[in-house]
C-alpha cells in the first residue's frame, strides 16, 4: 500500500511531547483533555478521528474510542507492543493490525503504554477499518 503526500501542505495537527502518566487519575485526566481537544478541533462531518501515539522505540498506534470500544490500528513497526496490548485486553492478538478492545480497558491501556510513548498527534481521516451502519 502506498501513501501519497502533498509535501506543500502544512500538517493540521502537530505532535505533542508525551509526559508519562503514573496513576489512573492521571490517565482519566489525559482522556478528558484528549476528548475536549477532539471536540474543539474536529469538524462534525469529519471521520477517522482519534489520536496517534508515536512510540519512542519505533512505530505508531492509532486509537479511536467510542462509548463501547477502543479501536487500535498498529503499524507494522509497532507490532512489538502486541504482548502489552494482549495483556491489557486479556485476549489473543488479532490476525491483522486492528485491535478492538472493550471501552472499560481504556485507562489500563493508556497507563500500560504511558512509558513507551514519545508523542501524540490528533488525527482525522484515518481508516480504522471498521464501518458502522446505524
Amino acid at each position: 500500500m502506498q501513501h501519497e503526500k502533498d509535501d506543500g501542505a502544512q500538517p493540521r495537527f502537530r505532535p505533542v511531547p508525551w509526559t508519562a502518566l503514573e496513576t489512573p487519575a492521571d490517565a482519566e485526566l489525559w482522556i478528558a483533555e484528549h476528548d475536549l481537544a477532539l471536540q474543539e478541533h474536529v469538524g462534525k462531518n469529519e471521520t477517522g478521528y482519534g489520536v496517534c501515539f508515536t512510540l519512542a522505540a519505533g512505530g505508531d498506534i492509532f486509537m479511536q474510542t467510542s462509548d463501547d470500544a477502543v479501536v487500535l490500528d498498529i503499524t507494522p513497526d509497532a507490532e512489538w507492543v502486541a504482548p502489552l496490548i494482549a495483556a491489557v485486553a486479556q485476549a489473543e492478538p488479532p490476525k491483522g493490525s486492528m485491535w478492538i478492545l472493550p471501552a472499560d480497558k481504556l485507562v489500563q491501556l493508556i497507563l500500560g503504554l504511558s512509558t513507551l510513548v514519545a508523542s501524540t498527534t490528533l488525527v482525522v481521516g484515518h481508516n480504522f477499518g471498521r464501518r458502522r451502519h446505524y
